[in-house]
């Protein structure tokens, strides 16, 4: 028993091996209660189901029980920089899923049809973000490299530890 919450976000795929060649069954939650997780599957691309799930999950995890919750959802870009999703997926299927399925989609439907948001209020939001985020990455890059730079001149002043005490509170 522990506090903890494993949070499996599964897209279908181990970079381009789909799961159904690779296990058993559809996912892992199956998996959870024989650790003696509780489990909870979701729907990852429900923004609201996953943030319920999380919450039931966080209240089930202070009470020290570990929690497992599996995200069921889908992989838009490719797995990595040396993985060409391409090979195994067509361009058309990834395609549909951003428009249909897309976590960012559903929710901006959502609040769209509640009347929370607009088109004409997206279009200032983001072109005050495109101005907004010029002046912040240069402002960022200035404070970063101020804090990197403090960092560094901290750490060259500390008292350089003796080689006997890498080997202290280390597991054996």
């Amino acid at each position: 028993e522990c506090p903890i919450i494993f949070f499996c976000r599964n897209n279908g795929y181990a970079i381009s091996t789909p799961t159904s060649e690779q296990y058993g069954g559809d996912g892992i939650a199956g998996r959870g209660p024989g650790y003696g997780l509780h489990t909870i599957r979701v729907d990852g691309n429900d923004v609201f189901a996953v943030y319920n799930a999380t919450k039931a999950a966080r209240k089930l995890a202070i009470q020290n029980k570990p929690v497992l919750i599996e995200a069921m959802t889908y992989r838009l870009g490719h797995h990595s920089t040396s993985d060409d999703s391409t090979f195994y997926r067509s361009t058309e299927e990834v395609h549909e899923w951003g428009e249909k399925d897309h976590p960012i989609t559903r929710f901006k439907k959502y609040i769209t049809e509640k009347g929370w948001w607009n088109e004409e209020e997206e279009k200032k939001w983001q072109k005050d973000l495109a101005i907004y985020s010029t002046y912040m990455a240069y402002f960022l890059t200035i404070q970063c490299r101020k804090r990197v730079l403090q960092a560094f001149g901290r750490a060259e002043k500390q008292k350089i530890a003796h080689h006997h005490d890498m080997f202290e509170d280390v597991y054996r």
